[in-house]
């Protein structure tokens, strides 16, 4: 590739986005000891950086449109700036979430599209597809690497340090952003506010109805929430199904009326004719589904590396590392290959290698851990991601013309967001319903005395927690059992955090699998022997 400049200032905003969320994760039990706060407040801070997102990332596309790629993306970079300043500054979780769930969130959705569009804008040809696979593979390793950069700043240092270099990031990417061209010209477009209203509104139920499923249930309530101690569960089906479900009607709605927009002339949030172009389609439905694998699988290892064998953060950034380094050398095979190969075939052997990895990361869950199994397999899921990265993003942003790649930029957006929260619901639900049903049975068939197994049945009647399992002695100790007991009780749930593991391992192969059907719209053509943007549709 000729030039690199633009590449690395915009590789390293995305890398600051993803970044964000997974070094947290691992970093909520600090910043809950730091700021006196809570888990569950924690949570709703995570939660509500995602809804943010979802809420408004197609407004976001649709800013850069209108202030111009560039200007959007050096706004949202300063919001962002500022976000993870007042983060960093936070003397209580009340000024962490507007810092970073809100002020972080609104400075993601300018960012994000800006930077899919301005790839598009500054390269073309064999540049371009290099240059989408070097966004793709920091996406990843920003993902693979936050638990190892969280965990030992937070273990050696502090959490807040994280967003100071957030910050400071930042601040040089908008000093070096003039090197970026914008070649496209601005839109003198009015924004629909009914559109952004059922767009964002319909969004957050969707993403929120799905990301709190793993605790409310999908249709049978189970720790459903509360007012005045009455449970909110309609007609006794949980509120997630009903979130979900108002969530696609306003969906329906606002397809509706962008529809109805484009025919009477004026300007629609998105336009609806893309999702006819059939690599454009199927290039977004293969991108969620990459990224709820990739949910799934970062929701899985660290409850098997730290809730089942114990490691700390630092540890489990360390055993998660072989992923970040095939993943980026895989990227730039997959650059590589595109000579030779469609980018059909590349991502079809990515997500064949993912279901692969699948398989060997299940044969590896036990209670000793099989490092050279394990870390194989992380290594090989790092290769199938980063082949999916070298085409993903110009499968996609080639399938129109460059007025419309912002539009583009918001839907990955979208689809990213929506595959994360499916991939963690699932997931999450399949691991918690699988470890809740195995321990009761593991219980039921012990030799524990009926006196403990009431008091057991009793006291998870509500829903079984994810534990450290070597806390399952302490707590069983507070409750009046004598050791034997206690040492048993903690064999049964450790036994059945393993079982939980494979259910939910076996889970992520059949939907690794499932994704391979998503693939067939992807060009099938090497590069440079296909016309370009030929299926595109005229503009509306």
């Amino acid at each position: 590739m000729k030039k690199w400049s633009v590449v690395v200032i915009l590789g390293a905003a995305q890398f600051v986005m993803v970044l964000d969320g997974t070094v947290m994760n691992v970093s909520i039990s600090t910043v809950v000891d730091d700021l006196d706060t809570t888990v569950t407040a924690m949570q709703a801070a995570i939660t509500f950086y995602t809804l943010t997102m979802a809420a408004l990332m197609l407004l976001g596309a649709k800013l850069g449109d209108v202030w111009g790629r560039r200007r959007a993306f050096v706004v949202g970079s300063c919001v962002y700036a500022l976000g993870s300043l007042l983060t960093a500054l936070s003397p209580n979780v009340q000024t962490l979430f507007i810092g970073w769930s809100v002020i972080e969130g609104v400075g993601a959705v300018l960012v994000i599209p800006a930077v899919a569009a301005l790839i598009a804008d500054n390269y073309e040809g064999t540049d371009r597809i290099t240059a989408f696979a070097v966004i793709g593979a920091v996406s990843g390793a920003a993902v693979a690497a936050g638990p190892l950069i969280g965990g030992f700043l937070t273990t050696y240092a502090s959490w807040r340090y994280v967003f100071v270099g957030e910050v400071v990031i930042m601040i040089i990417v908008v000093l070096f952003t003039r090197v970026i061209a914008d070649r496209t010209a601005r839109q003198a477009s009015h924004i629909d506010v009914w559109s952004v209203l059922l767009s964002a509104v319909g969004l957050v139920f969707v993403v929120f109805g799905m990301l709190q499923s793993k605790t409310w249930g999908w249709i049978t309530p189970t720790q459903s929430p509360e007012i005045g101690g009455v449970p909110i569960a309609p007609l006794g089906i949980s509120l997630c199904a009903w979130l979900i479900v108002a969530g696609g009607g306003l969906i329906a709605l606002f397809v509706r009326r962008q529809r109805r927009l484009a025919a009477t002339g004026r300007q629609p949030l998105v336009d609806i004719g893309l999702f006819g172009i059939t690599r454009l389609r199927s290039g977004l439905a293969v991108l969620g589904a990459q990224y709820a694998i990739t949910a799934g699988l970062f929701f899985m290892v660290p409850v098997y590396l730290q809730m089942t064998l114990g490691l700390d953060a630092l540890e489990t950034g360390l055993k998660i590392f072989p992923l970040s380094i095939s993943l980026i050398l895989f990227s730039i095979v997959g650059t590589r290959l595109s000579r030779l190969w469609s980018p059909r075939r590349i991502v079809r052997v990515g997500q064949v290698a993912l279901v692969l990895s699948s398989i060997m990361l299940l044969a590896s869950v036990d209670l000793e851990l099989a490092n050279l199994a394990f870390g194989l397999g992380m290594f090989v899921a790092g290769a199938a991601l980063g082949l999916l990265a070298s085409q993903l993003g110009n499968v996609n942003m080639s399938s129109v013309g460059e007025a419309q790649t912002s539009e583009v930029g918001g839907l990955q957006g979208v689809f990213q967001n929506l595959g994360s929260s499916l991939g963690t619901a699932l997931i999450g639900s399949v691991l918690i319903g699988a470890l809740a049903s195995s321990f009761a049975v593991g219980v039921s068939s012990s030799e524990l005395s009926a006196e403990t197994k009431a008091l057991v049945s009793e006291q998870t009647e509500s829903g079984l927690a994810i534990i450290p399992a070597a806390d399952v002695d302490d707590i069983a100790a507070e409750v009046g059992l004598d050791k034997t007991e206690s040492a048993e009780l903690t064999r049964i749930y450790t036994d059945s955090q393993i079982s939980s593991l494979h259910t939910a391992f076996f889970a992520l192969i059949v939907i690794a699998f499932f994704a391979l059907f998503f693939s067939r719209g992807i060009p099938n053509e090497v590069i440079g022997k296909r016309p370009e943007r030929a299926d595109a549709p005229p503009a509306t």
